[in-house]
């Protein structure tokens, strides 16, 4: 039963990080030895609409669906107006909050031609046992749901919709089950659509959730 179980809810960027830039870039731990500036602001389809919105929308109504099934959902951020957090200190909210599962939900800026579909990040190779078969059934559960429920694999980055990767500090930096999606390329402009559109977001966030409730439950 996925019943009290806890997720964290990692809505990429934040609105007011545009207008703070020193407080952006400043480095923090990335993991692996690495530093990264603390936060970026994200990308944002060709008409202007931005990746931080688009993903705290996503991300509440994902919570909205998994509370209520008695799941408990923490956010790492509050609201689209604030500052950060930092890349660290997401993973570390988390961490602190003995997470079940972390889902960081993103939408990607490819300019290449023809770049679209989604695809799911884990951190490898792992640092903890978190990040072995767990974070990595994650990954897997929401590409596979995330096809089952009419999403396209990416064409232009990762494999079969899943993406490899020892860069990504919020992963990095996990001691729970962790996983990031970017639900699509902003730049391609049916993709932009549907994320632009109040539907086309409670699809995402549909499908999301599902992910989630079947990972707890398996």
């Amino acid at each position: 039963m996925a019943a009290g179980k806890v997720v964290v809810l990692d809505p990429g960027h934040n609105g007011g990080n545009g207008a703070h830039p020193a407080e952006i870039n400043r480095p923090v731990p990335a993991g692996r030895g690495q530093t990264k500036p603390c936060n970026t602001t994200g990308t944002a389809t060709n008409a202007g609409y931005p990746e931080h919105a688009f993903t705290f929308d996503v991300a509440q109504r994902v919570g909205k669906a998994l509370a209520d099934k008695g799941i408990k959902v923490v956010y790492t951020r509050q609201d689209d107006t604030g500052v950060g957090p930092c890349v660290d200190r997401r993973a570390a909210i988390g961490n602190e909050a003995g997470a079940d599962a972390v889902v960081s939900i993103h939408a990607d800026g490819s300019e290449a031609a023809g770049a679209n579909g989604f695809h799911v990040a884990y951190s490898s190779p792992p640092l903890n046992a978190a990040q072995g078969a767990p974070s990595t059934r994650l990954a897997q559960t929401l590409r596979d749901t995330m096809r089952t429920n009419s999403f396209s694999a990416a064409n232009y980055i990762g494999t079969n919709g899943l993406s490899a990767r020892a860069d990504l500090a919020g992963l990095n930096l996990s001691t729970r089950p962790a996983a990031l999606v970017e639900c699509g390329n902003m730049r391609n402009a049916t993709e932009a659509a549907r994320m632009t559109s109040a539907d086309g977001r409670q699809q995402f966030a549909s499908a999301i959730a599902a992910a989630i409730e079947a990972y707890l439950a398996s």
